[in-house]
């Protein structure tokens, strides 16, 4: 059997109320209804107006109707849809926000201790290492916080239903957490808003990370790298490499010298080092909401050649492999805005470029490598 074309409705009564609402927006060329569910409304004209500044009046009326407006566009077509129902999303547990964190707190404390501040393992030395242990978890905690609050505050700003941070633990690794993240369990009202939420999350960690990596580097100390032992070597950023250069007034690593990090200065590099991930601009990280407002649905492409450059990436360093099918993963599902037609201003597109270069400079080819 072939597919059923949707009803065209002739314009009756029951329908004013759309022509009504989208009158001095849109030229009307048809309402139908059943395009993508049974009861949604389909409207395709022509805009007249700017709809940026429509949108949030024709939204408001469509949800007193109980409908869900969106606008989309298709070559020189103008679509509005209005979806049946108003969606009201939870906002999740509180408690375990709280839990995860407390979880993190203790598992950067014991990753510090396992990877960095433990020679033995003895009460005497754990009790010496704690200081500095709980600088470095509360140095990358509030660099962490400070990321995962900007994106919750930004989100609420426009109404979008999100959780609270979920702190991920992760005692078996250097930093001791994979980071945090939000869930918006609602959709953004717009280009707009998507470019703010996903921008503000790193702006905010660099605020903290930067003081904070400054301070951790000043007492820090430049010395010879070990011979004929084990050591660690934190990858460099352009950003990380410049401020080093700041502080002691030479390129390092740079011949048999290089810094021996601070716990501070190495829970400063590993904000630096979230921010660069973070900004990868593909799949649902904050860089590939950015590159989503910027570039609309010509992202899918960005995507695959994101996706590429870690694979081949993963020829120095494994961890690419994961990322690489991480994003792949999902980037199969975007969430697309609701007004996902009217254009971003000249300073938010210049606020995107800006942030995406801001990835340039703290991407890290190769993040950590163990000399044996």
């Amino acid at each position: 059997m072939g597919a059923v074309a949707p009803k065209q409705q002739p314009s009756t009564d029951e329908f004013a109320w759309v022509r009504s609402l989208v009158e001095g927006v849109l030229i009307v060329e048809d309402i139908t209804v059943g395009v993508e569910n049974t009861q949604t409304i389909r409207v395709r004209g022509r805009f007249v107006a700017t709809v940026g500044d429509a949108y949030a009046r024709m939204a408001a009326q469509a949800r007193a109707r109980g409908y869900t407006l969106r606008l989309r566009q298709q070559g020189e077509e103008a679509i509005i849809l209005l979806d049946p129902g108003v969606t009201i999303a939870s906002t999740g547990p509180r408690w375990l926000p709280a839990v995860l964190a407390g979880v993190t707190v203790l598992s950067v404390l014991a990753a510090y201790m396992v990877y960095w501040g433990l020679e033995e393992f003895t009460w005497a030395a754990f009790l010496s290492s704690l200081p500095e242990g709980l600088g470095f978890a509360a140095s990358l905690l509030a660099i962490l916080t400070a990321h995962e609050l900007a994106h919750y505050f930004t989100a609420r700003h426009f109404r979008v239903p999100v959780t609270l941070p979920y702190f991920i633990p992760m005692p078996f690794s250097p930093l001791g957490t994979m980071g945090a993240v939000i869930s918006m369990r609602g959709v953004p009202p717009s280009k707009r808003a998507t470019l703010l939420i996903g921008l503000a999350g790193p702006v905010a960690g660099l605020v903290v990370a930067i003081p904070v990596l400054l301070y951790g580097l000043h007492l820090s100390e430049v010395a010879y790298i070990p011979q004929g032992q084990p050591y660690s070597v934190e990858g460099n950023s352009l950003l990380y490499l410049a401020l080093k250069y700041v502080m002691f007034g030479r390129w390092l690593p740079s011949g048999n010298l290089d810094v021996l990090l601070h716990p501070v200065a190495f829970a400063g590099w590993g904000g630096l080092l979230v921010t660069g991930l973070n900004l990868i601009p593909a799949g649902q990280l904050d860089g590939g909401h950015v590159a989503y407002a910027l570039l609309g649905e010509k992202t899918r492409y960005l995507n695959w050649a994101i996706i590429a450059a870690l694979l081949v990436l993963g020829i120095w360093w494994s961890g690419w492999f994961l990322w690489a099918a991480l994003i792949f993963m999902f980037s199969r599902f975007r969430v697309r805005p609701l007004d996902d037609v009217s254009p971003l201003k000249r300073a938010e597109v210049i606020a995107g470029v800006l942030l995406l270069i801001v990835f340039v400079i703290t991407f890290v080819p190769v993040p950590l490598k163990f000399v044996m």
